[in-house]
């Protein structure tokens, strides 16, 4: 059946997970509520609704604030991580029709906050969320996953990209039409019918694209702020307030119900997210007992160290696939195209001197080179290096010696911009002297933290028109354990339409072929190999190059207690810590 594949799967990926340090300690005192808990982090938010592209930071604000059909259980146990269970779902079903249809009964008393009072969740919220998927004005990211492979919702999509991007018009399409594959027999219970077997199907409905959406929603355009305003939780907290770039409040929704929600436990009354910390201050409030959690930091390499050595136990681990790669512009014409040979891509990839990102970031307790697009413990992960050099130094004469047969032996001059913060600029400058061995002279430029992603690198016309050639990144899966196709459909798929984390849509057929085949496979060792597979075929096109695996070190305040790893989030579940003080 299809859940054995996938539970053989889960249990393949975590054969290679290697845990640097265990949870803390769990503390045995009896839970206590209240209190208010205060998340520390450089940015704020950057997206309130489930539907537009949001970073990963914002999946522990909308664990929050949203449930889904399915989650992950925050644990200390790495097998308990990667285990999908019932949230909004009462259970998690065994799909029928040879892997085609999954049915859900969604549990009761599971409410909305809605402006006329507490309301159930209902199967018409689920199908509605789906709708709101491809809207005209700022579709989801995450569509790829479900466009083709739920049936009629390709159709349904096509339909609603002919309607103009306003609220009205797009309010009608949707209580208009329906999407074929999506039945609502009863208020309870949801059915989707997918074109193909797809043993991931589960995982993508922990995705917040996923989520419910209210009727009420579809009288506002996607996070706008007439919708932050009006905002509808059915998580165990909403917003009580947001001053942009400084704070938001979240306290207690008067209509979740605990004994509704098996995964949140909800003991703080209220959580504070506060913007505006850097890394250094906030590790000093961590330590200093004025601040509890980070949002969107990393622990700084020197702090880390040294709490290790102190054996502090509030030093944490979290296995979440994260990785450090550079993207290449291969659509714009910048230096007459160059980009778009291949030699020069692959002298890239020769070119960079891994070992150095690894010291930079603090050495190999927090990182290890990384040769393909899938990171250690993700279906597909194999040792392997089609552009090999001594101890991942670099091999700067087999790069120029490409350089010269792509008709460059002069070299080449590449703007690289980069994320003002953190680690990044250390980075980009580690970057910028491992390619200029090479001959590579490259121009990097910072950029704020808020405007890289969302206005800079997911804008397909700054690729088209050249504004940058190389781009620093990093990418978590959007789920955990066996997550092959969260990297690969976003970011090394292309259908026609371009993605949002496709930088440059690039696209593979060979890779595509195989991606299929290993998605539709109830063979979970077959499912392996072809996802090996993909990894060699998109590397040889070597469209970015991988940097660094990152191990996800953690930590949290003296008054956190219960502090779980939620592994979407790659933090501390805030849904279930509680306060001592």
């Amino acid at each position: 059946m299809r859940s054995n594949s996938t539970a053989a799967l889960m249990a393949l990926a975590l054969s290679s997970a290697t845990a640097i340090f265990q949870a803390g300690p769990a503390f045995a005192e009896e839970p206590q509520k209240g209190g208010t808990l205060r998340i520390l982090g450089s940015a704020e938010v950057d997206r309130f609704d489930t539907i537009p592209p949001a970073t990963s930071d914002a999946v522990n604000f909308q664990r929050a604030v949203w449930r889904q059909l399915i989650s992950f259980a925050a644990s200390a146990d790495t097998a308990e991580q990667v285990k999908a269970v019932g949230d909004l779902a009462e259970d998690v079903p065994v799909p029928t029709n040879n892997g085609l249809t999954y049915t859900f009964k969604l549990r009761q008393g599971a409410m909305w906050n809605a402006p006329g009072g507490a309301r159930q969740i209902t199967s018409e919220d689920i199908e509605r969320g789906f709708k709101r998927m491809c809207n005209p004005a700022i579709g989801s990211p995450h569509l790829t996953y479900f466009e083709n492979l739920i049936v009629g919702l390709a159709d349904y999509c096509a339909g609603f990209a002919k309607v103009e991007a306003k609220v009205e018009p797009m309010k009608a399409y949707i209580e208009a039409n329906d999407i074929t594959g999506i039945e609502t027999p009863s208020a309870d219970v949801v059915t989707f019918n997918l074109k193909t077997p797809a043993n991931d199907f589960i995982y993508l409905l922990s995705l917040a694209t996923a989520a419910p959406a209210p009727v009420e929603v579809l009288n506002y355009m996607p996070d706008s702020p007439e919708y932050r305003t009006n905002f509808i939780s059915n998580g165990p907290y909403t917003i009580e307030s947001y001053v942009p770039d400084s704070m938001l409040r979240l306290v207690r929704n008067p209509a979740w119900k605990p004994e509704t929600d098996p995964l949140r436990k909800a003991y703080v009354d209220a959580i504070e997210i506060v913007a505006g910390v850097q890394a250094d201050a906030a590790m000093q409030q961590l330590q200093s007992g004025d601040g509890d959690m980070l949002y969107d930091h990393s622990i700084p390499p020197a702090s880390a160290q040294m709490l290790i050595a102190q054996g502090d136990e509030k030093m944490s681990t979290v296995t979440t696939g994260r990785t450090r790669f550079v993207w290449i512009n291969t659509v714009s014409n910048n230096n007459g195209g160059a980009l778009k040979n291949v030699k020069v891509r692959q002298a890239l990839s020769y070119a960079m001197d891994k070992a150095a990102i690894v010291q930079q970031l603090g050495g190999p307790t927090f990182a290890k080179p990384l040769n393909g697009i899938f990171p250690p413990n993700v279906i597909g992960y194999h040792e392997f290096d089609l552009y090999p050099s001594k101890d991942a130094k670099g091999d700067p004469e087999k790069a120029k010696a490409l350089l010269t047969e792509a008709g460059y032996p002069n070299g080449l001059k590449l703007k690289m911009p980069y994320r003002n913060i953190g680690s990044d600029p250390a980075l980009a400058q580690t970057i910028q002297e491992s390619l200029k061995k090479a001959g590579f002279e490259i121009e990097i430029s910072p950029v704020p933290p808020a405007d890289f992603y969302p206005r800079l690198i997911t804008n397909f016309s700054n690729a088209q028109n050249g504004v940058w050639d190389l781009v620093p990144a990093g990418w978590s899966p959007d789920w955990p354990g066996g997550a092959a196709g969260s990297i690969f459909l976003p970011q090394y798929s292309y259908n026609g339409t371009h993605g949002t984390f496709n930088f440059s849509d690039y696209n593979s057929d060979r890779a595509n072929e195989l991606a299929a085949k290993a998605s539709a496979t109830t063979d979970a060792e077959e499912s392996v190999k072809l996802w090996q597979q993909v990894d060699e075929t998109v590397m040889a096109d070597a469209p970015t190059v991988p940097l660094v695996a990152v191990y996800t070190m953690l930590y949290h305040g003296p008054a956190v207690r219960n502090f779980l790893p939620y592994a979407p989030g790659g933090q501390g579940d805030w849904t279930n810590v509680w306060l001592s003080r």
